[in-house]
């Protein structure tokens, strides 16, 4: 029986034990600014890949969660010159939600979908690393070291993980981001870039009635600059600015003191950062209303993942691997951000998506399709053990 037969078979009988995994995975609090929730997934993670024999490694956090870094034997590099040795399957472990959120909505399953926080985005895909990370250990065949990257803080900008997995991404042959599968089924071979950045502006209280023209408004200066930031959106360049939360004022019959708002920019070529970063800076420096001070600062960032040759080549065998899996499997462009810009800004050849297919994320409504946990398990084993022939 070839490794590939051995892999696949396993995988595929481990439909129930991946469901279970999963549904205590989703049913673990798991924000991420709560890092003891965050953690406890690791442990999850961690009991699983122990259990199956495997090495792992803790990277603590200290605001965020743990990055675990798990450890599989194999076949070495390719002697082309080729120095970076690792093959990596990656994902975080954090979600968006509040805390109690799983208390509120547990894991169902209702006909063929599974549902609750976090289940496509991206649980479903650290449960479907784990497993193949097993069936690695139990059959061996990998064609060079498997490291599994499971970090806790990529839903705000991975301020903590990022420098593991820029280090990781350093050493690494080839990396696997199994963020959700789109809703078509498809993987993700480019991603925008994005900062995320809060606005703070200072004004000058009095009583909007008996001493009005005292009083300088923090909040009509934030009306100014948030025109002028909206403003900045070129939908034909892929680049768009949303100010998405604001707060501020101190009583309805007060001039507002102060207003705080926050605003996410999502580019596409690298240089396009730079150019409205300048922009937001001048708007921001800028006081429409006279008396008004404002600073910028940026809380998160994500890095464009964009086509090389080379990841176009990662992208063919998986294409081919999943065809082998039963799986039709395009490669699509979007505009949500992922950890996988860290990864190929470092040279690594990097397909994102590989994980479970899902949709909805990051509302009450998000949901998984179960029947696609096996096979796009199988599809990622299978490209991993075509990687060399493949001269990757």
């Amino acid at each position: 029986m070839t490794k590939d037969a051995e892999i696949t078979a396993w995988l595929a009988a481990q439909k129930e034990a991946m469901l279970a995994e999963l549904a205590e995975m989703v049913n673990t609090d798991g924000g991420s600014y709560d890092k003891a929730g965050v953690d406890r997934t690791g442990e999850q993670v961690k009991r699983f890949l122990h259990a199956h024999g495997i090495r792992t490694e803790t990277v603590p956090g200290t605001s965020h969660g743990d990055c675990i870094r798990a450890f599989v034997e194999g076949g070495h590099a390719l002697g082309t010159g080729n120095r970076r040795a690792n093959i990596v399957l990656m994902g975080h472990r954090d979600t968006v939600f509040p805390k109690g959120e799983p208390e509120r909505r547990p894991f169902r399953i209702e006909g063929s979908r599974a549902y609750g926080p976090g289940v496509a985005d991206m649980k479903a895909g650290i449960v479907m690393n784990m497993f193949i990370l097993a069936a690695f250990q139990k059959f061996g065949g990998a064609p060079g070291p498997l490291v599994g990257l499971f970090t806790g803080d990529e839903e705000i900008g991975s301020p903590e993980g990022r420098a593991v997995i820029e280090a990781e991404a350093r050493n690494a042959r080839v990396v696997f981001n199994s963020e959700p599968g789109r809703a078509s089924g498809n993987v993700v071979k480019a991603r925008k870039g994005g900062v995320f950045s809060v606005v703070d502006i200072e004004g000058k209280a009095a009583h909007s009635g008996g001493n009005f023209e005292a009083g300088i408004s923090a909040i009509g200066e934030a009306a100014h600059k948030i025109v002028a930031i909206h403003a900045l959106t070129d939908l034909a360049r892929g680049i768009t600015l949303n100010v998405g939360l604001i707060e501020g004022g101190q009583s309805v019959n007060t001039t507002a003191p102060h207003c705080r708002f926050q605003i996410d920019l999502r580019y596409v070529e690298p240089d396009q950062r730079e150019e409205i970063m300048g922009r937001l800076h001048e708007i921001v420096s800028r006081s429409y209303v006279p008396g008004t001070r404002a600073r910028l600062t940026i809380k998160g960032e994500f890095l464009p993942l964009n086509p090389t040759p080379e990841s176009e080549r990662v992208f063919s065998v998986y294409q081919a691997a999943a065809a082998e899996s039963g799986l039709k499997v395009d490669a699509e462009f979007t505009g949500g951000c992922a950890d996988s810009g860290f990864t190929a800004a470092q040279g690594a050849p990097t397909l994102c998506g590989v994980g479970p297919v899902g949709g909805k994320a990051h509302s009450p409504e998000e949901y998984l399709e179960i029947e696609s946990m096996v096979p796009r398990a199988e599809a990622l084993a299978r490209a991993i053990l075509r990687l060399e022939q493949a001269g990757l």
